[in-house]
């Protein structure tokens, strides 16, 4: 089992139950409590795990900010829905596209046409995965260290790279949109990264499904004008809609 693997692992178990042990864990495991410890150090330094002894416990500072295997079973439908609608807003052949992390743009990659063939970037694992197994996409990967509650590349490599492109359309993921705190999301590392994104795009599309209105996790990685399309679902309000047609934003209700 490869250290991502067993790291997913131990996210889910602390997601499940609150806490984990190192010896359980290296028991079930066969592996040594050693590498155990060092994976919960990896976890600790993203901020999923802390440290206690002989374990670890699920990190207050993830409260507002659920486990990727968990975020992909919410909302199923709506993302479902989001994501057919997204595709319209692909480039056509021989254009580009940036990919930000989040399920609901991982829906939308999984519905990607098999003869699109575009210049891709993505700092994304789950999603550039995917994408490596679509042979008409010239696949660039964005680097960095990975958190492992989103699967997405952070750090200077990460905006480097942004910072460089220069995409025709830039598919984003939001934890919160609201008409003070605009576009945002729970990581620091992660908002700068999705800022630098949005910058290197002509055409910035947002998905995301209504549960994110309101929300204002403590990140803005986007002011609602720096966005040019918002793709949503069915059970937005009025209310949360004009918010974003008042900045501007073209709306298309899934």
């Amino acid at each position: 089992m490869y250290a991502a693997e067993r790291q997913a692992l131990l996210i889910d178990r602390l997601q499940r139950d609150g806490r984990i042990s190192v010896v359980a864990v290296a028991d079930e495991l066969g592996v040594s409590g050693e590498t155990v410890r060092r994976d919960l150090a990896v976890l600790e330094r993203d901020g999923i795990a802390q440290r206690v002894h002989g374990g670890a416990v699920l990190a207050r500072s993830i409260a507002g900010e659920t486990a990727l295997a968990q975020r992909t079973s919410e909302h199923q439908a709506q993302k479902s829905q989001i994501a057919k609608v997204a595709v319209e807003f692909l480039p056509a052949s021989g254009g580009s596209v940036a990919f930000d992390a989040g399920t609901t743009v991982e829906q939308l990659v999984d519905l990607l046409p098999t003869d699109l063939t575009v210049t891709a970037l993505t700092h994304a694992v789950p999603i550039a995965g995917k994408l490596l197994a679509s042979p008409a996409i010239d696949l660039h990967v964005v680097g960095g260290r990975v958190r492992g509650i989103t699967g997405a590349a952070v750090g200077h490599r990460a905006l480097e790279t942004y910072r460089d492109a220069r995409v025709d359309i830039a598919f984003v993921g939001t934890n919160g949109i609201s008409r003070r705190h605009g576009f945002s999301t729970h990581d620091s590392e992660e908002a700068a990264v999705k800022r630098a994104l949005v910058a290197s795009a002509r055409r910035v599309v947002v998905l995301s499904d209504a549960s994110k209105f309101g929300a204002e996790p403590v990140f803005t990685f986007a002011a609602l004008p720096d966005v040019d399309v918002l793709v949503t679902d069915a059970s937005a309000t009025h209310d949360d809609l004009s918010i974003v047609r008042e900045a501007g934003i073209e709306v298309r209700v899934a």
